[in-house]
């Protein structure tokens, strides 16, 4: 099985100035995404024939790239017709198929995206998104956690007429409503039909996985940065998994 192994970020960042190319426990935040790639393709029992490649705007990150202790990163400087705000990450994922099936002329059986900003990973969530990915045929096969709220028991928005649940129901406990989930943004697996297509990563048949949910945070301020940092280090000692990811590096 031939896999595309996708990293993307922006040069730069409105909530966290450079959060992409900042230090997360003395080591380069995007190191931790090539150290779940490199402990998963030393450990997996899968025949994988894998490339990884890394995309941005960002020369410093493509340098930090480029210079990892670790594997041997392609590199795409990103066009400017996909960078900035307005631009959805799969349009740049798919960019990297077409440039990296032409440079190594080939053709990808999938295509594994990790996101640059969710540090906390296991090389047991890589593998079980490949291999729900392989197992069901999917479009996408993206990584959840579970909803604290619920839009069917325990979440409101605001109307003309005062507040009223999101999703109408006569639910009395939580545990009667149905089960929610939320992307967190972490881990997407593409079959490269689906990717090309240029849909939504909903809008096919779509596969999920559950990651463990304290462990990821959004990243959009300085404070989430560092309370990051807090959860990250007590799980790094208490979660053998998790912490194999970090001394890896």
């Amino acid at each position: 099985m031939k896999i595309l192994f996708t990293i993307c970020g922006r040069a730069g960042s409105k909530g966290i100035k450079n959060k992409n190319i900042r230090e997360f426990l003395g080591k380069p935040l995007p190191y931790y995404t090539i150290s779940a790639i490199d402990l998963f393709l030393k450990e997996t029992t899968l025949d994988i024939e894998a490339d990884i490649v890394a995309n941005s705007d960002s020369r410093e990150l493509l340098e930090l790239m480029k210079n990892n202790p670790l594997r041997i990163i392609e590199t795409i400087e990103r066009d400017e017709s996909l960078a900035g705000d307005a631009i959805g990450k799969i349009a740049v994922i798919n960019d990297c198929l077409l440039k990296m099936e032409d440079r190594k002329h080939k053709k990808y059986d999938m295509i594994v995206d990790l996101d640059i900003t969710s540090p906390l990973r296991t090389v047991e969530n890589v593998e079980q998104l490949i291999t729900k990915q392989f197992e069901s045929k999917a479009d996408v096969t993206t990584s959840v956690t579970t909803a604290r709220r619920n839009p069917y028991f325990n979440q409101v928005m605001k109307t003309e007429h005062g507040y009223k649940k999101v999703i109408a129901s006569n639910f009395t406990a939580r545990q009667q409503a149905p089960e929610i989930y939320d992307m967190n943004a972490s881990l997407y697996a593409y079959s490269p039909e689906f990717l090309k297509s240029g849909k939504g990563v909903l809008d096919g048949y779509c596969e999920c996985i559950e990651m463990y949910d304290t462990g990821v945070l959004d990243l959009d301020h300085e404070n989430d940065f560092e309370l990051m940092e807090v959860i990250a280090k007590y799980l790094f000692s208490k979660n053998v998994q998790l912490g194999k990811i970090y001394y890896n590096i």
